[in-house]
């Protein structure tokens, strides 16, 4: 195997960098994802119920959410649970998107649905533009890579 040699300081701090804006953001998308699809499935989002399917507890669901709300991605209601707000209801469906383009990608490359779902967890948030594009093409010539 050839050694790998080591890239400029400059590119190889822009990948880490990279890296960490995609780490702040993968908690984000993956809330406004939950949420949209508690609120198709369930007709509601509540904060238990993100606490349980995330496998965190309600306080870092409670500070998340708030971290959300500044942000202008989620509005509470009382009684009533989260909504997303048009900026939020846009993340997530980007990032469902995403998601669903990385798990027919890792399907039409030969994994099984259900590994292909648990992997597509953290790719989904840490692949560029560039990669996802390559996988759509990919994928639209495996013949889709159905879920």
């Amino acid at each position: 195997m050839p050694r790998r040699t080591l890239p400029a300081a400059e590119d190889q701090a822009a990948r880490f960098a990279r890296q960490r804006e995609a780490d702040r953001t993968a908690t984000a998308e993956d809330y406004v994802e939950l949420i949209a699809d508690l609120l198709r499935e369930e007709g509601e989002a509540r904060a238990v119920d993100l606490a349980r399917r995330m496998g965190v507890s309600q306080a870092t669901v409670t500070a998340t959410v708030g971290r959300l709300q500044r942000d202008g991605l989620v509005e509470t209601k009382p009684y009533r649970g989260l909504f997303l707000t048009e900026p939020g209801a846009a993340l997530a469906a980007e990032a469902k998107a995403r998601h669903d383009l990385v798990v027919r990608f890792l399907i039409a490359v030969g994994l099984d649905p259900a590994t292909a779902e648990q992997d597509a967890e953290g790719l989904e948030h840490h692949a560029s533009d560039k990669a996802l594009a390559a996988f759509a093409r990919f994928v639209a010539k495996a013949g889709g890579g159905t879920i």
